[in-house]
């Protein structure tokens, strides 16, 4: 379900080895890479310019940027990782996959795009998102993202009080019921070939909801476009503003099968995402996920600080190899490190402020207010 955005203007792709490469630029991908060029890391942001909410008026349930148009939002962030150094890339990529290590033995990766230019990293983040699969009902796919929704937080207090369907997927269809329920008291539930219990349809009874046991054959609309109803397969119309369904989400994968990251599939069939741990962590060294990639349910919000925390703790990582790397390097062990010029400290820093052992996750002493520090 993914729309592509109209192309902005892309940066050129830069020659040498650089920090990190960013593979998505939505806002876990825009926000990993904010944290690693305010770390003065060289960072690449490779963005296909296909966000999952590009069909959406508005983003909404993330305080201060509340009902702001999602391009504006990836705008924005583009503006402010490039203010840093940052490099943001159009383009799609073809592979992903180890190279050979440095001379130093550090981790490199290749990244190759469909036009066949290429970059190489010394660590990856994986922030592609996921996409949406809905049910093949004809009509329903053209209303995605206005009279047909997804998520009551969302896109629930826009259509507060309108007539509401749930065409139900599974059983992730059944709490999805309960929260619109919430938001409107005219509730039908599209069994649509379901299964639905004796105990779940006296629930249902008990809050009013309605439940239709016939199958929808189509989504119809009015004569300006926009959704009216469904027709099921008795030729009954059965008038609706709204349709809400649970999609199977699916993360994006094009491109990465080098990298060889491990997945998961969901209960329910409710999709397959990128496994990962603490900070996004994977089974794969140098490689993070962040975002709907490996977290299907996050909301702008959440993906944002998933970035942050996986940028923080990629820059972590790599002060530890660069330190690593320069003291075999002082000890006659091997060739010093290839640091990108802007990237070396212009003086000897005060002892105060050398660096530390990067601290493990569950050690918060940062007494700032940002969540997503990991110190």
């Amino acid at each position: 379900m993914a729309v592509t955005t109209s192309p902005y203007a892309s940066d050129a792709l830069p020659g040498g080895t650089v920090d990190a490469v960013v593979i998505g630029g939505g806002a876990a991908g825009l926000n990993g890479a904010l944290m690693l060029a305010r770390s003065r890391r060289s960072v690449v942001v490779i963005d296909s310019g296909s966000p999952r909410n590009a069909p959406a008026e508005a983003m909404h349930g993330f305080i201060v940027l509340d009902g702001t148009p999602p391009r504006e939002i990836l705008r924005r962030g583009r503006e402010q990782v490039r203010q840093y150094g940052g490099h943001i890339v159009f383009g799609e990529v073809a592979s992903a996959e180890p190279a050979a290590p440095s001379a130093d033995g550090d981790l490199r990766f290749t990244i190759t795009l469909t036009d066949g230019r290429s970059v190489t990293a010394r660590r990856v983040l994986v922030a592609t998102g996921l996409r949406d699969v809905l049910p093949e009902v004809p009509g329903l796919a053209g209303h995605w993202g206005h009279g047909v929704v997804h998520c009551p937080y969302c896109h629930g207090w826009e259509v507060r009080d309108e007539p509401i369907g749930i065409l139900a997927t599974g059983p992730a269809s059944i709490a999805h019921a309960l929260l619109f329920r919430q938001l409107t008291e005219d509730l039908i539930y599209f069994t649509h070939g379901t299964h639905l219990d004796e105990d779940t349809r006296a629930r249902f009874a008990a809050r009013s909801i309605r439940i239709v046991d016939t199958l929808v054959r189509e989504v119809i609309s009015d004569e300006d476009g926009t959704l009216a109803g469904v027709r099921l397969t008795d030729g009954q119309v059965v008038a609706r503003r709204v349709l809400a369904v649970a999609t199977q989400m699916q993360a994006r994968i094009e491109g990465l099968d080098g990298l060889k990251l491990p997945m998961e599939d969901l209960p329910d069939n409710m999709g397959r995402r990128f496994a990962s741990g603490m900070a996004g962590t994977t089974e794969v060294p140098g490689v993070w996920v962040a975002g709907n990639a490996t977290d299907l349910t996050a909301q702008v919000g959440a993906s944002a600080a998933a970035g942050a925390l996986a940028g923080s703790h990629i820059n972590g990582l790599l002060a530890t190899a660069d330190t690593d790397a320069a003291l075999a390097a002082a000890q006659g062990e091997t060739p010093a490190p290839d640091v990108p010029a802007r990237h070396r400290p212009t003086a000897r820093p005060h002892p105060a402020m050398r660096a530390a052992p990067t601290p493990s996750l569950g050690d918060r002493r940062c007494s700032g207010a940002d969540s997503t520090c990991p110190f």
